[in-house]
């Protein structure tokens, strides 16, 4: 039988028992109320329920602890059942009283019916229960044991194949082991080798590079008497160099006098010559207009020594680049009226 059914029937066992318990409490209320009306002092009629709820309290009770030490496959002892069989007797008493004490045999026998089926439905619930705790117990049991075999079948199986694992293992360690050996033996054979092959390169090397320092050291002489030389000559050609250049520099200073000097004189001679009487000639007139834009004379001071037109005049010397700017050593031109006196 599946877990699944088992479940099914314990499901329907529990809900048959709750069933018959609340059917049965019901009914024990409804008949159990006259009879403790009639027997309760006038006033207190409205307390006649609570004996038959306190009783069937306790056989709610005494169903559901039951249910729940079965499923656990507990034991309560004795007094679970002292309680059982008191309320069950409690509630066949209190049901068939009133039919009792009416002598009706007829009603003895209905009223007992509810409280007997629930006492017998209480244990034969509770020997279900017990019963399907035992089968799931012995069949977890079962389940255990063979789950504990097959764990150990498993557990050796391991072991075998662990030991064959490790078999292996060590004969491929072995194996590797030798290897190494091996393979460390020809190392060291090539690395004594190398190192004979090194040690002799080294010398080699070490011969080569003396030789090739002693040529060094010979190239390093060589290049530094080269540079001194290249360097005392830079020297010389620098000092020859300024020296030619202090010389040109005076002779363009004694030129720029010189021509400074004849510009002077040229302006001296220009202005000695006095206002112009007539116009001058074109090209005369253009020289003499340079030359007073140079002076830095006026345009007036130019148009009385050329006879020309001031606009004239005034584009000559926007011809000139030094119109703007006045002479290092102008002499003031000789008006007319300085002249005629």
């Amino acid at each position: 039988m599946s877990p699944a059914q088992i479940r099914s029937a314990e499901r329907a066992l529990t809900a048959g028992t709750w069933a018959i318990t609340f059917g049965a409490v019901l009914y024990s209320v409804l008949t159990v109320t006259p009879l403790m009306a009639g027997h309760t002092p006038d006033g207190w009629e409205w307390t006649a329920p609570i004996l038959p709820l306190v009783v069937d309290a306790a056989v709610v009770i005494v169903v559901r602890m039951d249910a729940t030490l079965a499923r656990l496959n507990g034991d309560g002892g004795r007094w679970p059942v002292v309680l059982r069989w008191m309320t069950g007797l409690m509630t066949v008493l209190l049901n068939i009283g009133l039919s009792a004490l009416d002598r009706d045999g007829v009603g003895v026998a209905v009223h007992s019916v509810a409280p007997l089926l629930l006492i017998v439905t209480a244990e034969t619930s509770l020997a279900y229960r017990r019963a399907i705790a035992g089968a799931l117990a012995a069949r977890e049991a079962a389940e255990r044991a063979e789950r504990e075999q097959r764990e150990q079948r498993a557990e050796a199986h391991r072991q075998e194949e662990r030991a064959d694992r490790i078999a292996r293992f060590e004969a491929a360690e072995r194996a590797d082991r030798e290897r190494r050996e091996h393979d460390a033996k020809v190392a060291r054979e090539q690395r004594e080798h190398d190192a004979s092959m090194a040690r002799e390169a080294r010398e080699e090397t070490a011969r080569r590079e003396a030789a090739e320092r002693d040529d060094k050291a010979r190239r390093e002489t060589a290049e530094r008497a080269e540079r001194e030389r290249r360097e005392h000559e830079r020297r010389e050609r620098e000092r020859r160099e300024r020296e030619a250049g202090e010389r040109e520099r005076r002779e363009r200073a004694e030129a720029d006098r010189r021509e400074r000097e004849a510009a002077e004189q040229a302006i001296v001679d220009l202005l000695a010559a006095g206002p112009a009487a007539e116009k001058l000639p074109e090209e005369r007139a253009r020289e003499v207009a340079a030359a007073a834009a140079g002076a830095g004379l006026s345009q007036r001071q130019a148009v009385e020594l050329t006879g020309w037109s001031a606009g004239w005049i005034a584009a000559r010397y926007k011809e000139h680049p030094t119109a703007a700017r006045p002479a290092l050593h102008a002499v003031p031109a000789t008006t007319a009226e300085e002249q005629a006196s």
